[in-house]
């Protein structure tokens, strides 16, 4: 992976520098079902989260077809509208996606030490975050509870450009904002996909988070945990 020197790193967000639970349904929704409830829908607890979690793999499926990224609004306003009978207000629809994304933020765990390596990072390279996520102010929430916000030149949402990663789009915006050739930069993620063969596909290097080396990629590329980038990156250096 030897190459230009590398001045920029890109990181992922969900699973690379928190840990999460992509479950619809563990984390505990009972506050969004009362409002659910309250709106007038007929249904159990357990008819809820089926209703929650077909919707969404509806729209995960249609994403899977072209990459293009739905909102959570697009979701909730789906959702609301087969149980419901009919269009949802607007208000309505961001009291429950508010309250949906509380209860799902629950299964979001920053990794100890993750801010230090990150300030630590900063010192040498510039950062970025490229993420896929269906809602503008998740993943700027938590950078700034985990302190690090300032750390980072651009954070680029798949919210924000309408494409979600592997797609090109999303990589190329990122370099654009940055206003750097991909050979300056380093992807770091833990999808293979995503993190992996779309970055590489547009000319950026990647390091794959893949301890238990699950998949076919040169050892050079491969991280068994985030804090081994420091010694990582100096080699490629």
């Amino acid at each position: 992976m030897s190459g230009p020197r590398v001045t920029h790193v890109l990181f992922d967000f969900f699973g690379t520098l928190v840990s999460y639970s992509p479950s619809r349904t563990e984390q505990g929704f009972t506050r969004s079902y009362e409002i659910t409830r309250a709106l007038g829908a007929a249904l159990t607890y357990h008819n809820f989260l089926e209703a929650w979690s077909k919707t969404s793999a509806r729209f995960d499926e249609l994403s899977d077809l072209d990459d293009r990224e739905y909102t959570m609004t697009d979701i909730g306003t789906a959702f609301l509208r087969d149980v419901l009978g009919r269009t949802p207000a607007s208000a309505h629809t961001d009291l429950l996606l508010r309250t949906y994304l509380s209860e799902w933020d629950k299964g979001v765990h920053h990794l100890p030490g993750i801010s230090d390596l990150l300030t630590t990072l900063s010192a040498e390279y510039r950062l970025a975050v490229v993420s896929n996520t269906q809602d503008a102010e998740l993943l700027p929430g938590h950078l700034e509870e985990m302190g690090v916000r300032q750390l980072f030149d651009a954070v680029v949402t798949s919210f924000e450009v309408g494409w979600r990663k592997p797609h090109p789009k999303i990589y190329m915006a990122a370099l654009n904002e940055l206003r750097i050739d991909p050979a300056a930069a380093v992807f770091v993620g833990d999808t293979y996909n995503a993190d992996y063969r779309g970055p590489s596909q547009v000319g950026i290097r990647s390091l794959l988070i893949d301890p238990r080396r699950q998949v076919a990629i040169p050892d050079e590329a491969r991280l068994s945990s985030i804090f081994d980038l420091p010694t990582r990156l100096a080699v490629l250096n």
